[in-house]
């Protein structure tokens, strides 16, 4: 038995919690924590003083679902699991560096694993955990470690351990006994390896079909429809307010009867909303607001009149009276702002924003959903006259561990913060208007606009990726309404939209084409100055060890497409300048034998492996790069198959220009001199000087240049 001088003396040791003592331990709740603690003789453990995540939910832990022969042990090493730190010497046998403890997601996920392991023993007859042998053990690994991925049976396994090493830890063990494998090495209770990918590399991104409209009706909710309901809502807020307030007069009911009498004779359609207990029903806050009488008068009358019925038979709008600005295909989008709508519209505005802001920032949905009003705030101007970018402030959570390898759940603010594009700061500005001053962006509280209750943070992303679902079911109709059904977002070959995949797709589409405008780069721009782009690029992957396969595909199309244009060019007399000219002549010659063949990753390898003879379009340097390893300036990896265009040097020895680059750097360096007498002196001059360099490229085409013949002669 543990004695209390060994305790002492041991300081990873717990001592035996009292029945009133609190679930979580002090010294593991933050200091702006106000999430209530249970006591260990609770049967259900709240995790809350845990979670300063505002994006992640309140666990809990429900001992109910323990069996009772075994509760009284399993609830003495989940206590322990919570307070207690594994030693050091057991964390470095695993490779696991410096996590001493993780954060409340893991802590649940092994809970459940460890809940599955006790209902398993509880049926073999086993009621304490010291009668658990190596042979439970054996079976249990064989049982439910071999129908999943490698990856998972070894996490599954791991958690398994930390039950015997968290016993290890209490005053009084339960005297569980050590996992085979923690002897016998784990890897042949492992199922074999079968070389999947796993975690976000394994997300699919979304089709270009779905995110091209999708996209599109997004930022037209923000940017073109956001004025409109944003001001609507404030009306529905005003008169829900009037009619809160509102007394029973004699005035309110002659207004009343006034308003519901010739609609009802006439037999033209009634203000109806959808009840939960009448489904379709007269709109009793519409009416009560427009006539000024109290709700209590409207169900009165309803009753009376058997309107129930009588809505559901003829149910009608609730217009306000709400300017309706915005436009859609040079029309109004709507006739008037209906009253039962506005709740809908501004949970899909609100929902449209979210897409903006994860999409053209590459944010993680639990990034987005830490955002607070006041993120993005609008920069001051630069001494020569020009305007930063905007910036978000944020907080990553992935990772984030103090000194003594705890994990921080209220994570910490990112060493570097997002650029933000003008679409992404409109729909920060909607959410702040939404919410009030340093709130939440995507507060559960002012978000959840149907139930108005009160919610623990931001809301949560299984809520999201339902609120997408509806918005693309909205967009849908919408766009059937409006005459646009070219506009429809299609259903995606991989599923549902989850929030994840938007990351994984401004990646892909970074990616797809290495170097070319991407009008969604700026975001991932910025990093690739942080980190280099090979590196940035593990960010468009869908393997363990990059894009590969599907990168390899899409790159191909991608050069080959350039071939074809250069073949097509210099075969309608466009002339060819540069070192590399009779390389990408005969690199565009060849595009035949591939056409049609890249479609798999082994015919886009082959066809990337030749090196020398691929084409890389780089309209930002008004070149084509013939990729070729060996005189690449780009600084490209060894056995690399693509260029790093993003360090496209001048001088190298792969370009080559055509007369439409020689065209476009002109018109560029046009643009440049037009913009010089517009700004500041020393900024102008820079311009100026731009300009030249690519005009002088221009005359380096030009005086060099020749036809496709004259160049493989």
């Amino acid at each position: 038995m543990t004695t209390a001088l060994s305790v002492e003396a041991d300081p990873y040791i717990l001592p035996l919690p009292e029945p009133d003592s609190p679930v979580v331990m002090e010294r593991w709740i933050s200091a702006g924590n106000t999430h209530a603690n249970s006591v260990y003789s609770d049967d259900i453990w709240s995790l809350g003083p845990l979670t300063d995540n505002p994006g992640d939910s309140i666990h809990k832990i429900n001992l109910r679902k323990c069996p009772a022969t075994l509760r009284s042990e399993v609830r003495r090493v989940l206590w322990v699991l919570i307070n207690g730190e594994l030693r050091p010497t057991y964390i470095r046998e695993r490779g696991f560096q410096n996590r001493t403890r993780d954060g409340v997601t893991s802590m649940r996920d092994n809970i459940i694993q460890w809940m599955k392991f006790v209902r398993w023993l509880d049926r073999q007859g086993v009621s304490q955990l010291s009668d658990c042998t190596t042979e439970h053990w054996k079976a249990y690994a064989a049982k439910y470690a071999s129908g999943c991925t490698r990856g998972h049976a070894l996490t599954i396994l791991r958690w398994l351990s930390d039950l015997w090493a968290f016993d290890q830890l209490s005053a009084s063990p339960c005297g569980i006994t050590r996992p085979p494998w923690e002897d016998e090495g784990i890897d042949d209770y492992l199922p074999a390896e079968t070389g999947e990918a796993g975690g976000e590399n394994k997300t699919e991104p979304l089709d270009p079909t779905v995110i091209g409209p999708l996209l599109t009706w997004s930022i037209r909710l923000v940017e073109d429809f956001s004025g409109d309901i944003l001001a609507a809502w404030d009306e529905r807020r005003r008169m829900h307010a009037q009619v809160t307030a509102a007394k029973t007069t004699r005035e309110g009911l002659a207004a009343l009867k006034s308003y519901l009498l010739p609609l009802i004779n006439s037999g033209a359609p009634l203000p109806a909303t959808v009840s939960r207990l009448h489904g379709v029903t007269l709109s009793h806050h519409y009416v009560a607001a427009v006539t000024g009488c109290s709700r209590t008068q409207v169900q009165t009358i309803v009753a009376r009149r058997g309107l129930y019925r009588l809505a559901a038979q003829r149910p009608g709008p609730s217009p306000m009276q709400v300017p309706v600005t915005g436009r859609i295909e040079g029309r109004p989008w709507r006739e008037f702002m209906d009253y039962e709508e506005t709740p809908i519209l501004v949970r899909h505005l609100a929902t449209a924003a979210a897409i903006v802001i994860l999409y053209l920032t590459g944010m993680r949905s639990q990034e987005a959903r830490s955002l607070r009003s006041g993120c993005c705030p609008d920069p001051q101007p630069n001494p020569d006259g020009s305007t930063p970018r905007h910036l978000i402030r944020s907080h990553h959570y992935k990772n984030v561990r103090d000194s003594d390898g705890h994990h921080v759940s209220a994570g910490e603010e990112r060493a570097v913060p997002w650029v933000a594009i003008t679409p992404v700061v409109n729909a920060i500005r909607v959410l702040e208007r939404i919410v009030p001053k340093d709130e939440l962006l995507f507060s559960s509280t002012h978000h959840d606009i149907v139930s108005q209750r009160r919610h623990h943070g931001a809301l949560k992303r299984a809520t999201l990726d339902r609120r997408v679902e509806n918005l693309v079911s909205w967009i849908n109709q919408e766009a059937t309404a409006q005459g646009l059904p070219a506009q429809r977002v299609p259903d995606d070959p991989h599923g549902n939209l989850g929030l994840s995949r938007l990351r994984r797709t401004l990646a892909w589409h970074i990616a797809r084409r290495p170097g070319g405008l991407v009008a969604l780069a700026i975001q991932y721009g910025h990093m690739r100055t942080a980190l280099d782009a090979r590196t940035s690029s593990g960010y468009g992957s869908r393997e363990r060890r990059g894009f590969h396969g599907e990168l390899d595909v899409e790159t191909a199309l991608a050069a080959a497409t350039t071939a074809a244009r250069l073949r097509d060019a210099t075969a309608a007399g466009e002339k060819i300048s540069g070192p590399a000219a009779r390389r990408a002549i005969v690199g565009a010659a060849s595009i035949p034998s591939f056409e049609g063949a890249l479609t798999t990753p082994k015919a886009a390898a082959k066809f990337l492996a030749r090196d020398g003879l691929v084409l890389f379009d780089n309209p930002d340097s008004f070149l084509i790069c013939a990729f070729k390893r060996d005189t690449a300036l780009c600084d490209p990896d060894p056995g690399a198959t693509a260029p790093n265009q993003f360090a496209c040097q001048l001088g190298c020895g792969n370009a080559i220009r055509t007369d439409s680059h020689a065209r476009a750097a002109r018109e560029h360096a046009d643009r440049l001199d037009a913009k010089a007498a517009l700004v500041p002196q020393p900024l102008g001059d820079r311009f100026r000087r731009t300009a030249g360099r690519f005009r002088a490229l221009a005359d380096a085409h030009d005086a060099t240049a020749q036809s496709a013949e004259e160049a493989i002669a």
